[in-house]
């Protein structure tokens, strides 16, 4: 009985103990079934849902880029691109290896070539491998099987229609159209329409979250492609899709978001006007570089803006770069080629290269010295060829005696404040800029007043044209001095500060809307490259019209100074002293500077020349930096017809010297160019 009652005691405890495993393991697999399904449920839910569910982009067209008559400057062109879908080959391997055979004759593309490694294996990328079609496909179907893999890029529409032809025969085989960037008109256009690059890494999360795609879409890299990048590009589309273990599209979940294409855009660029002004300055430049034996010059610029509304018929930078050659990828080497340049085609001169103006700068000076009462039309001033002063850099300074010298060494003699524009004389803007004693007291119209005239005309500012990289120029001042020289400004830097030298600089664009500005009896209009604005139907989303920034005549931009202190007081122009003005660029070439280049032209102008010297870094490397001979470049802004002007136009050479000589042929024949145009009844 006792060992029966103590078995059956034995057996109970198991029994019990049996129970309590069993549930504590259904407590385990409760508990865990609570949290994994109404703890982490919503988690869980969203992680099965990330798998299942796939969001596929559709890319939108980019608007294309006209001239002002239409011609078309950037478009999209298709690139056929022979891809494989591995999840769709052939099962047996043997009939793998007979349809890549037979791509490989029709593509150029070896069967087999290259060995995979993690590394190679992470930076590969279709259409830029030396990779075989086998090795390309091993590389899809691990990542994504039921996605094409480009084997081979931008193939020929021949090649393309045999292979489209073959897909029957070659499952898994097709081919993909792909939109690239083309650009027509190339390196004549390339300075104002830029080109498209892939989207930089650090920009990358903006893009993103913008509906881009790194890696496929492309972004304006510079020209009207870069800051019309957003009207250019649309809004590409999106789709929710369901989707297999394997990466394929079973069903759309919701309604596609359809992409929205970009809109087209028509620049007020005359692509006429453009290969008039381009030709003009190419062979200006190549002339003198061939009288002379040397590299005369191999940089230069041209614009020409239609005055009355701001509208830019033509800019040219040269040299510049073939866009074409970066429509599909930006080649390394040619890349590192134009960075490398001394030249800096990559650089749009015409609106960042800052330069001393020169000459050109001078017509500030002529409107505050006239407009404030510091010389009168009559006033006589004298010019023997050279003057000395006493330079000072502060009130109690004696001073050193230094010699500045007028362009015309013999001097010109009597001049007055027209033929001071005309001649472009030295002495009498040094007189009229800094104060001669016994002619112009008082310091004449001084540095201060000086900056605020020629802000009045567009310099020292940015003007706002719809192009990258536009330069801000410098007119100093004695604070900006102290500050960026640790030095006090002194007599002579008010000297050579009248005549657009010393620290003063400017871009051609600015130069190009001072003078367009006092042609345009003082309007002051924003330069502009955009026209129109259009949908993908034609129709105008936002048509043109003309900004006027401000009238110097009408509205007070000029300060006010008293013993260096501006008051808060502001004035204006008086519109004689523009007709004066006027008048004296009329001179220049009736009777001036530029009398010999515009003999003989039909047409009315009126203009300022400019010889500016220089010393940078170019300058220096050549050893040209020698006193007293320094390198020069070569300026010339014109306008015509003088009675009613309806074109500016300026010329800009590198180097060139003599404005007149160099220059002012460039503006002649653009000018002429413009004028024949408009007589065929297209402008």
């Amino acid at each position: 009985m006792n060992k029966q009652g103590a078995y059956g005691h034995f057996d109970k405890w198991r029994l019990i103990a049996f129970y309590i495993l069993m549930a504590v393991i259904l407590g385990v697999y409760a508990f865990r079934l609570f949290d994994l399904q109404i703890l982490q449920g919503s988690d869980y839910l969203a992680q099965a849902d990330e798998n299942r569910l796939s969001i596929k982009n559709d890319q939108a067209s980019r608007g294309n880029i006209y001239d002002r008559n239409g011609l078309l400057l950037a478009g999209n062109i298709p690139s056929y691109n022979v891809s494989i879908t591995p999840a769709n080959l052939p099962i047996d391997e043997g009939s793998v290896q007979k349809l890549f055979r037979a791509l490989s004759l029709v593509v150029g593309v070896p069967v087999s070539k290259g060995e995979l490694t993690e590394e190679n294996a992470r930076a590969f990328k279709p259409c830029e491998t030396d990779f075989g079609i086998t090795q390309i496909v091993k590389l899809g179907d691990t990542n994504a099987p039921y996605t094409a893999i480009e084997i081979k890029c931008n193939v020929s529409a021949e090649i393309a229609m045999i292979v489209k032809g073959k897909e029957n025969e070659w499952p898994g085989v097709t081919v993909e159209i792909e939109p690239i960037r083309d650009y027509p008109t190339g390196y004549l256009t390339a300075e104002v329409v830029g080109f498209l690059g892939p989207i930089p890494a650090i920009y990358e999360k903006d893009f993103i979250e913008r509906g881009f795609i790194p890696g496929r879409d492309k972004v304006g890299y510079a020209g009207v492609e870069s800051t019309m990048q957003d009207v250019l590009a649309g809004k590409n589309g999106e789709r929710l899709v369901e989707v297999d273990v394997a990466g394929q599209e079973i069903r759309n979940i919701e309604e596609p978001v359809d992409p929205l294409d970009g809109n087209n855009i028509k620049l007020t660029i005359d692509t006429r006007l453009q290969l008039a002004a381009r030709t003009a300055l190419v062979n200006e430049i190549e002339f003198w570089n061939r009288w002379t034996g040397t590299t005369f010059s191999s940089n230069g610029v041209v614009i020409a803006e239609d005055l009355r509304t701001g509208e830019i018929l033509a800019m040219v930078s040269y040299p510049n770069y073939e866009n074409n050659r970066m429509a599909r990828i930006i080649p390394g080497y040619y890349y590192q080629q134009l960075s490398l340049d001394p030249d800096r085609p990559l650089f749009n001169h015409a609106i960042s290269a800052e330069h001393p103006p020169g000459s050109v700068f001078k017509m500030a000076a002529a409107i505050g010295a006239l407009n404030e009462g510091v010389v009168t039309l009559e006033k006589e001033i004298y010019d023997p060829g050279k003057i000395t002063i006493m330079q000072k850099f502060y009130a109690n300074d004696p001073g050193t005696p230094r010699d500045y010298v007028c362009w015309n060494r013999t001097g010109h003699g009597i001049v007055d404040f027209l033929h001071g524009i005309a001649l472009s004389c030295d002495v009498y803007f040094y007189k009229i800029g800094g104060g001669y004693e016994g002619e112009v007291e008082n310091g004449g119209l001084g540095i201060l007043r000086i900056g605020e005239y020629a802000r009045a005309l567009g310099y020292g500012r940015i003007l706002g044209i719809e192009l990258p990289g536009e330069a801000e120029g410098l007119l100093p001042n004695p604070t900006w001095k102290r500050i960026n020289v640790g030095e006090n400004w002194s007599t002579g830097d008010t000297y050579i500060g009248t005549m657009g030298q010393g620290y003063v600089l400017a871009t051609p664009l600015q130069v190009l809307v001072s003078i367009a500005t006092l042609a345009n009896d003082g309007k002051l209009m924003r330069p502009t490259i955009i026209r129109e604005i259009l949908d993908n139907q034609g129709n105008v989303v936002q048509p043109f019209k003309a900004d006027m920034l401000w009238d110097i005549t009408v509205d007070p931009v000029i300060n006010i100074f008293e013993d260096g202190i501006p008051t808060g007081e502001k004035i204006t122009v008086q519109p004689w002293v523009i007709e004066k003005v006027q008048e004296g660029m009329r001179m220049v070439v009736t009777e001036g500077t530029a009398k010999k280049e515009f003999e003989g032209v039909t047409i009315p102008t009126a203009g300022k020349t400019g010889t500016a010297e220089y010393c940078d870094d170019i300058a220096q490397a050549q050893n040209r930096c020698q006193p007293g001979s320094w390198p020069a470049h070569a300026w010339y802004v014109g306008y015509a017809p003088y009675e009613d002007p309806e074109i500016a136009v300026i010329a800009f050479v590198y180097g060139g010297t003599e404005g007149s000589q160099v220059a002012g042929p460039i503006v002649r024949e653009v000018i002429k160019a413009y004028f024949n145009l408009k007589a065929t009844g297209t402008k």
